[in-house]
């Protein structure tokens, strides 16, 4: 599958679903047209890959979570033979691996803070990823999933406006940590 097929189907349905071993069959028979499968193992991912082209789905391995597949040069040649649509990887070598079989390529990062932003601008150039993945995508509700534990919850990390500031506290955290020096003063 192409790129813009991809690009495409994601402006149809811009929800891709984002599964487990326990969740695939569920994915095949939802309207996404997606599907990131976030665990396998050697044993599996072909029959998974033959299921989902079966149903009409794009499917993408996240290489870095399948038991028994190398994470390295090899293990990407081998899911781009068994037809996968698309390899996610964290690693940079993996998605430069992906991009040379001529397969997409999608790298998840995790943003946590400033610096991290910006190592994810340089990673980005120089691997020219075709996605990325940008998680967590809802920090305010893994800040609500903890606050009813004993320990208070700092929210930290990207926090730059009072309406974050107030975002985080409205969620249940007793206090936030910032670099931006504005928001010391609110």
């Amino acid at each position: 599958m192409t790129l813009a097929e991809i690009q495409e189907r994601l402006e149809i349905c811009p929800l891709v679903a984002s599964v487990h071993e326990d969740r695939f069959g569920q994915a095949l028979e939802s309207p996404t047209q997606i599907v990131f499968v976030l665990e396998g193992t050697v044993m599996t991912v072909a029959e998974q890959i033959r299921m989902a082209h079966e149903k009409g789905k794009a499917i993408f391995i996240h290489i870095d979570l399948m038991r028994g597949i190398g994470k390295d040069r090899c293990g990407v040649e081998y899911l781009v033979k068994l037809g996968a649509d698309g390899i996610i990887s964290t690693r940079a070598s993996l998605i430069k691996n992906a991009k040379e079989f001529g397969v997409i390529a999608v790298q998840r990062y995790f943003a946590i803070d400033s610096q991290g932003i910006e190592s994810i601008r340089e990673m980005i150039g120089s691997t020219k990823p075709d996605f990325i993945e940008i998680m967590p995508g809802v920090v305010n509700k893994v800040i609500s999933r903890f606050v009813s534990e004993e320990v208070p919850v700092i929210a930290g990390g990207l926090i730059e406006t009072k309406a974050e500031v107030t975002a985080a506290l409205g969620c249940g955290a007793i206090a936030v940590s910032t670099g931006t020096q504005d928001l010391w003063y609110l």
